[in-house]
């Protein structure tokens, strides 16, 4: 079974752009010294063939795991405007983490206004949903912006950049990289092309991404990148 694998690089001075209300040096950062991956494996490519271009880059801060998604698509929707709202029926990207590598898990999904959908797991089924107080931790900037609309067609692209506290998944960066597994995501399912991309490849008959045994592996880098 293939197993990918990804270094968060180590940028503290992200925090400090946060701080300040800097977003374009958020993004410039994460450009030049992030880490960018592709989102491409069609997983279920008879039934789901459609594949939207779709990249992350993603880097930490010691405080937070930033992730900067890019997607370039013929189909944008953004019904959801409410948290822990349905987002993966909309323009939606998705991160799931595990910070031990056992069963249980976080998935934050977000559609392209910023909407978030976010739980704690150990199956699919009977998830502990994050509190509307923990969702506002989770920080999100929207190319789009964050007002709703209906379906879309055309040739468009759009980024989300979001930051997740490490303490919201339960772990602290001490100085020293530590190892967790994860995946990304890129899925719509109620516009005219679903789809259901993913960066590890998920081994299963039907979609499905609440499968921490096809998770890759997420290195948090201790080096840190001036």
């Amino acid at each position: 079974m293939e197993t990918k694998s990804i270094i968060f690089p180590y940028l503290p001075q992200l925090d400090k752009f946060v701080d300040e209300g800097d977003l374009d040096a958020i993004v410039n950062t994460l450009d030049s010294k992030g880490n960018r991956q592709t989102i491409d494996h069609v997983n279920w490519d008879s039934e789901y063939p459609y594949r939207p271009l779709t990249a992350v880059t993603v880097a930490h801060s010691g405080r937070y795991l930033y992730l900067d998604f890019f997607v370039r698509c013929n189909y944008m929707r953004a019904v959801n405007t409410e948290d822990q709202s349905p987002v993966s029926e909309d323009s939606c990207v998705e991160f799931f983490v595990s910070p031990d590598s056992s069963d249980h898990y976080w998935n934050f999904e977000f559609n392209c206004i910023g909407t978030i959908n976010a739980s704690h797991r150990t199956e699919r089924h009977n998830p502990t949903r994050l509190s509307h107080e923990m969702l506002s931790q989770v920080l999100r900037y929207a190319s789009c912006g964050n007002r709703p609309f209906c379906e879309l067609e055309g040739l468009f692209t759009w980024n989300l950049l979001v930051a997740i506290p490490l303490s919201l998944i339960g772990l602290e960066f001490k100085g020293q990289e530590i190892k967790i597994s994860g995946n990304f995501y890129k899925c719509a399912s109620r516009t005219s092309a679903p789809h259901y991309l993913s960066w590890n490849p998920i081994h299963s008959e039907h979609p499905d991404f609440h499968r921490p045994d096809c998770f890759g592996t997420i290195i948090l880098s201790s080096d840190q990148q001036q």
